[in-house]
């Protein structure tokens, strides 16, 4: 990651383009309505706090206030995003986490520390101040903008518009202030932007910086539970199956050794019986080596890889992949190993007589490529994540490569699993 905005994808842009219309006419609409609302707010306020602490009613007419101020910052956060073209993301009011009052006060709480809101209301506020205060310099600089006129008369007294009148001899000056006013309207047009891009944009970045650190936290917890997770497969694959058939073929050969003298031909059965479960041992390395990584991946890509997992499944599998060509190495990882533990689940738990795997490359809504797959079988449903589980395995593999996993397994079936994965390569 760069320290530069530029530098990191997704990120607001560091230079939002002045549009001059648009925020005269918002301004001059915050400038007439706005300030008329933030007072009708300010009142709002006093009444419940001194409701409050009179009779204690005030707290209805505070919490109506909150909503209101949440509403009224939602407003805003959007309105500076469309103006300018920032992606800032909209504001969401954090709902209670159960049903009841105590959980609803909490929400309330916790909505009152909102930081984003609070910076997108102050917003609010400081436009309504700056279309006012331009407002009033577009008034200046028509009432006496007309004085300007003056030296084209000989009347002693000019009268310009709203029934101002002021002496020919000062029509300079009066000019001149209306000048100024004008001045004034169009250094507010610019003031706006500055301080509203920069109250809107740092919140907005702030809250994109946090979510990146979220993200990155979950992945890298779900690439260490995988890890584990699969240190600890392998552990037990090889304790439960490799290593008992190696002390097996080690004793056979032992009775061999021992009979080859007494008994040739029984000696020559246990040596032939040793060599058969050798290779079965091979066989059950081969498998194993292929769950750590297939080596087909490298060297034919994720469609040959998936057909030999289809191949090697116990139930049919009905594979439908469509892909452009290679991806990311660990996003094909990620979405080969998925779709390979949840053809062993199905095989194992499902009761399924079929299976259908689709493979497709999608946008998502930012228009980052993505590895899409959609695993249903027909089985009788139910599944769920379990700590160490298979579906554990899958959600923790598809985390730590920044991707999402869904399941959906009602009681009777059928049993579906989605996994979305960022291949940018």
């Amino acid at each position: 990651m760069t320290s530069t905005q530029q530098g990191i994808p997704g990120m607001l842009p560091a230079r939002p383009g002045l549009r001059f219309w648009p925020t005269l006419l918002q301004l001059a609409a915050l400038g007439t309505f706005g300030v008329v609302f933030i007072s009708l707010l300010a009142a709002w306020f006093a009444a419940g706090l001194g409701f409050t602490l009179l009779l204690g009613l005030g707290l209805v007419l505070l919490t109506g206030l909150l909503y209101a101020v949440f509403g009224t910052a939602r407003m805003e956060n959007r309105r500076i995003a469309e103006l300018y073209g920032l992606p800032v993301p909209d504001l969401f009011w954090i709902p209670q986490q159960a049903p009841g009052f105590g959980p609803w006060v909490r929400s309330l709480l916790k909505n009152l520390g909102h930081g984003r809101m609070w910076a997108a209301f102050g917003s609010f506020a400081v436009s309504c101040f700056l279309g006012a205060t331009m407002l009033g310099g577009i008034e200046w600089a028509v009432r006496l903008g007309i004085t300007a006129f003056a030296p084209l008369t000989e009347a002693e007294t000019i009268t310009g518009p709203f029934g101002l009148s002021v002496a020919a001899a000062d029509a300079p000056w009066m000019a001149l202030v209306g000048v100024l006013g004008a001045g004034l309207a169009v250094g507010m047009i610019f003031l706006h932007r500055v301080i509203t891009v920069s109250i809107i944009g740092s919140s907005a970045l702030q809250t994109q910086l946090t979510e990146r650190v979220r993200t990155t936290t979950v992945q890298r917890e779900g690439a260490l539970r995988a890890a584990e997770l699969e240190r600890a497969r392998i552990e037990r694959d090889l304790h439960d199956g490799v290593q008992p058939r190696l002390v097996s073929v080690a004793m056979t050969l032992g009775l061999a050794h021992q009979q080859i003298d007494t008994d040739p031909q029984q000696a020559k059965a246990l040596v032939a019986e040793a060599h058969a479960s050798t290779k079965s041992a091979i066989t059950e390395l081969r498998q194993l080596t292929r769950g750590i990584y297939a080596s087909v991946l490298d060297d034919r890509g994720l469609d040959a890889a998936l057909s030999a997992i289809a191949g090697r499944s116990h139930i049919p599998v009905q594979l439908d992949v469509q892909l452009s060509g290679r991806y990311a190495r660990h996003a094909e990882a990620a979405l080969y190993f998925a779709i390979a533990e949840a053809l062993t689940n199905a095989a194992k738990h499902s009761r399924a007589s079929s299976c259908r795997v689709t493979v497709r490359e999608r946008n998502d809504e930012n228009g980052q490529r993505t590895l899409w797959a959609r695993i249903e079988d027909n089985g009788t449903g139910g599944a769920s994540i379990t700590p160490g589980g298979g579906l554990d395995g899958i959600a923790n593999r598809v985390a730590a490569a920044g991707g999402t996993f869904t399941l959906d397994s009602p009681q009777g079936g059928p049993t579906a699993l989605e996994v979305n994965v960022p291949c940018a390569s």
